[in-house]
Parts: C-alpha cells; sequence; structure tokens
C-alpha cells in the first residue's frame, strides 16, 4: 500500500498541473471568496431610470441609433440635387448604402468589444426596413415611415391601457425596479401616477411622430431626419427623465411615511 501512495500522489499532481494549465490558458480562475455572491444574499437590484437607460441603450444607444439617419441624411443633401446634383435615385442609393454600413459598423464594434448587440441589431432591422422601402418607392421619405407608424403605434397601445386602467409604465416599473412584482395596483398613489405618466408618454410619443408625419406629407425628407435627431430624441431624453424623478419621489414619499408611521 505504502508502495502506491507516491503513484497516486504523482498522478493527482500531474492532474492538478494539467487541469491548472487548462484554467490557466482559458482564464477560468473562480472570484476571490470576497467577491464570491453568497446564496443566501440578495444582489441590490439597480435603479429603475438605470434599469430603463440600459433596456434603451442609454446615451449611447440614443448616439448609435442617431448615426444611420445621419449618414442617410448627410448623404442625400450632398448627393442630391442640393450640392453634387447627382440623379435622384443614385443618390438614393448611396444614402441607403451609407446608412445600412453605418448599422453595420456600429453592430460590429459593438461584437468586437463582447458588447450587447440587441440594440443595434433592432437599429439595423428598422434602417433595413426603410432603405428597403426608400428603394422601392424612389422617395427618400419611406426611410422614415416604419419609425413614424411604430411611434404613432406605440402611443396607441400606451394610449389603450390608460383606457383599461393597465397603465404599462406601471408594468414597465414592476419589471425593472420592483423585482416583477406588480402589487402596485393596490397603491392607489402610484396607480394614479402610472395612469398619468403613461398619458404623457402618449403624447411625447404623438408630438414626435406628429411633427415627422407632417413633414412626410410636405414631402421633406430630409427635414424629418433632422427632426428627429434634432427634436425627436431632446422630447424622448425629457420625458424619460421626467418619468424616472415622478416615480422616485412618489416612492420615496411612501417609503418615509412608512418608516414615519408608528408601530402598531
Amino acid at each position: 500500500m505504502s508502495g502506491s501512495e507516491p503513484r497516486h500522489a504523482a498522478h493527482e499532481s500531474v492532474e492538478e498541473r494539467i487541469a491548472e494549465e487548462i484554467v490557466e490558458e482559458l482564464d477560468l480562475h473562480p472570484l476571490p471568496p470576497a467577491e464570491k455572491r453568497k446564496d443566501d444574499e440578495e444582489e441590490p437590484l439597480p435603479s429603475m431610470s438605470e434599469q430603463i437607460a440600459e433596456q434603451l441603450g442609454g446615451v449611447r444607444g440614443l448616439i448609435e441609433s442617431s448615426l444611420p439617419v445621419l449618414a442617410f441624411v448627410v448623404l442625400n443633401v450632398l448627393l442630391g440635387d442640393s450640392v453634387l446634383g447627382l440623379e435622384k435615385r443614385q443618390a438614393l442609393l448611396w444614402a441607403i448604402i451609407g446608412s445600412v454600413s453605418t448599422a453595420l459598423v456600429i453592430g460590429g464594434v459593438r461584437l468586437a468589444g463582447k458588447q450587447p448587440v440587441r440594440h443595434a441589431v433592432n437599429g439595423l432591422f428598422g434602417i433595413a426596413i426603410g432603405a428597403w422601402l426608400a428603394w422601392r418607392t424612389g422617395d427618400a421619405k419611406n426611410f422614415y415611415l416604419p419609425g413614424i407608424l411604430l411611434t404613432f403605434g406605440q402611443a396607441a397601445v400606451l394610449l389603450l391601457s390608460v383606457a383599461f386602467r393597465k397603465p404599462l409604465i406601471g408594468y414597465a416599473w414592476g419589471i425593472m425596479a420592483n423585482k416583477g412584482i406588480q402589487d402596485w395596483f393596490g397603491n392607489t398613489r402610484l396607480f394614479r401616477t402610472f395612469q398619468w405618466l403613461t398619458l404623457l408618454w402618449v403624447a411625447s410619443l404623438s408630438v414626435r411622430a406628429g411633427i415627422q408625419f407632417y413633414l412626410y406629407a410636405m414631402d421633406e425628407a430630409n427635414a424629418i431626419g433632422i427632426v428627429r435627431i434634432l427634436v425627436s430624441w431632446p422630447i424622448y431624453a425629457a420625458t424619460f427623465a421626467y418619468t424616472a424623478w415622478a416615480i422616485h419621489r412618489v416612492t420615496s414619499a411612501q417609503k418615509r411615511e412608512a418608516e414615519a408611521a408608528p408601530a402598531l
């Protein structure tokens, strides 16, 4: 038995060395004990504003979603009648190529950096539909039509949720900031807050889409792109910021009231 122990020990040391080499090669070292998450501990949930911003791509997402539109507008203006005077369909083709290429580059950069690409993929999908419509009809304004219709559709869904007393802003808050628990129906103050905040989003989306649709009807294709970048996104950002502030104000006030209430 004693003679077999050294061989067994040697066998284990070889396995350990091989395992260590694999771990070292693949960078699979476990986290230090202090950084490990305990089974009985809950990871703090990010704030609502942080989670909504992450879901929508944050400031970077807004910039990245604007770049393909900006590329389309700039190329269509520079190559069209306004500057170089290319034939309308040829200028449109290069504007489409520039826009789609910009969206592909954004997705590639995210992929290379091992970052989430769902926002880039969603943006590319929307750009591709708009580009197909514009090319099919030969009219640059149709590049923006899917976005206009989608925005109107979002406003309609939000309005219906208020009419049925199921405000979608409340559901978004429950999923993103309340661990998926939709217990706000029994909270009168929160329910009313979500109702009018949902209506606020209806108004915000309707204004954004309405301005663009008016320009669409006036055949002002380049103006639509400029408005989307310089007007629509600031309206979105202001609505989002106010929503996060209003919900935080109500929940913080209720928390203070609960803490101040005498124990029964």
